[in-house]
Formats: structure tokens, sequence, C-alpha cells
């Protein structure tokens, strides 16, 4: 997929013991450290969900690294769909943001 600047744009949730463990922020420092776009947020349900959006190589290696987590996660499941440029639409402009749980 192709959203104008970004060769690749995904939708992940992340599902196990993700909330309360220094997750989110952890998974701003990796996507900030590859060069991507996007946020993350809890969600009511216990889970994360994030969008990246970059270089394919850079979102893939991403995707892959969401099931290590920071130390203390333990992650059970993690679902990745394609998005498209409407998915950033969260980050009013900024590069990578954390957001409140929805």
């Amino acid at each position: 997929m192709n959203d104008g600047a970004y060769e690749r744009i995904v939708r992940a949730v992340v599902r196990g013991k993700v909330q309360g463990v220094g997750y989110r922020n952890w998974t701003e420092r990796q996507a900030l450290a590859r060069g991507l776009a996007g946020w993350v947020r809890n969600r009511s349900d216990g889970s994360v969900e994030a969008v990246f959006a970059g270089e394919a190589d850079n979102v893939a290696a991403m995707s892959e690294s969401l099931s290590r987590g920071p130390p203390a996660s333990r992650v059970s499941g993690i679902e990745i769909t394609e998005a498209d440029a409407g998915a950033l639409e969260a980050t009013f402009g900024a590069r990578f943001i954390v957001l409140p749980t929805a």
C-alpha cells in the first residue's frame, strides 16, 4: 500500500499484559528510532493499539518487535492489518504520539 509519503501503513492491536508495564512508551521510542510516524494508545479492553507509517522494511521490523515489548510485558497475541493515511489523522501533524485510552 502506498499512501503519499509512506510506503506502508499498518494498524496493530497487541494483547496480553501490555498495560501498566511501559508498553506505550517503549513503542513510541522504538517507532521513533525506526523513523516511523503514527501513534499508540491503551484500549479499554486491556489491549494496546498502534498505527505505524514509513518505509516498508521499518514498518515490518516494528511489527515484528511488538511481540517482545518492554521487559515487564507478556504479549499473548498481535493482530496486524493494513491501514491508510486516514489512520494517521490523530497525530495532528506530530511524528509519533501517545494518545489517551480509547
